[in-house]
């Protein structure tokens, strides 16, 4: 065997099920941003029976990657939930004693 310099990556042979770089599809598909795809649908922060889907029953926002939101959605969802928030049309939180 042949010496190596130091820090040198040790060489590795290729086996058969290396796909050399490639990488593999996830197994799970990609939830679309409902706004995106159905464009009558408006996000207003009046409109508590849509923004109350994406609020949890303790009163958190629902993260993007839960719900398939798109940024730009999702940054408009915020903002409308809390502009609700601050109108006292949702709640901050469950009243739990």
């Amino acid at each position: 065997m042949a010496q190596r310099e130091i820090g040198a990556r040790p060489y590795r042979e290729r086996s058969d099920d290396d796909r050399g770089g490639q990488r593999r599809r996830p197994m799970f598909r990609r939830k679309v941003c409902r706004f995106c795809a159905d464009k009558t649908l408006r996000i207003d922060y009046k409109d508590i029976k849509t923004l109350s889907q994406f609020v949890t029953e303790r009163g958190k926002m629902t993260p993007s990657r839960i719900t398939g939101n798109c940024a730009r959605h999702q940054r408009l969802l915020t903002t409308a939930i809390k502009r609700a928030r601050s109108v006292a049309m949702l709640p901050f939180t469950t009243a739990n004693n």
